[in-house]
């Protein structure tokens, strides 16, 4: 799935800030085709003012959604590993999550804390949200998020240990189903010395904790 984004197809200068979206012409003609059919199906009128591009924009909204399947963590954190002698726990705390449930291809969103105890390698700080994004932007369960980073820095850096904890809101339970709004899932994952008792509270106190 290599062709989401490589041909540009608008620039647009908004307020100063410019806007430059890549994606493959004949693939969003071809979701913009379902989506306008689907527009169909539920009773609406693609013909009125407010829906004529709306097929359009849901096939870009969706392919930026999903452009991870294009991406390879360990190749990203990778790029930025390099030789330290520190050997205590790193941790970077609420890093935020947007990713899509794949039962009905809702949002889910939240923040992730990951840390890991360096073997010899430390890596680029910002990799590590740079990887969260990669699975996130996928269709994904909260569960098999939390596992996959995780297995992607232990591979990757071959660390002491890992921890990766990720609390997120479902509007899969928010809008529809349960209706419950105020339910927050937490998940988790841990290897090495994260699975001793003492470190993982260490860890779990640190994310916890507020900066004065």
């Amino acid at each position: 799935m290599s062709n989401h984004n490589h041909i540009p197809d608008r620039d647009d200068d908004i307020d100063g800030y410019t806007k430059i979206d890549r994606y493959n012409p004949e693939l969003i003609d071809n979701l913009s085709a379902h989506y306008l059919d689907v527009l169909k199906q539920i009773g609406e009128n693609p013909e009125r003012e407010g829906l004529l591009k709306t097929p359009e924009r849901i096939a870009k909204a969706m392919l930026y959604l999903t452009h991870g399947y294009d991406l390879n963590a360990k190749e990203i954190l990778g790029s930025a590993m390099f030789k330290e002698d520190y050997s205590q726990m790193v941790i970077v705390k609420d890093i935020e999550v947007y990713s899509m449930c794949e039962h009905h291809m809702l949002p889910f969103f939240g923040k992730a804390h990951i840390a890991y105890i360096p073997n010899g390698y430390v890596v680029g700080l910002s990799k590590i949200p740079r990887i969260v994004d990669v699975f996130a932007r996928r269709l994904q369960v909260q569960e098999r998020l939390t596992n996959e980073i995780r297995d992607c820095i232990q591979e990757t850096l071959n660390p002491i240990g890992v921890g990766v904890v990720i609390e997120c809101r479902h509007l899969c339970m928010s809008m529809r189903g349960v209706q419950k709004q105020n339910s927050v899932t937490t998940t988790s994952a841990f290897t090495g010395e994260f699975l001793k008792e003492k470190t993982r509270t260490e860890f779990l106190n640190l994310i916890s904790a507020k900066l004065s």
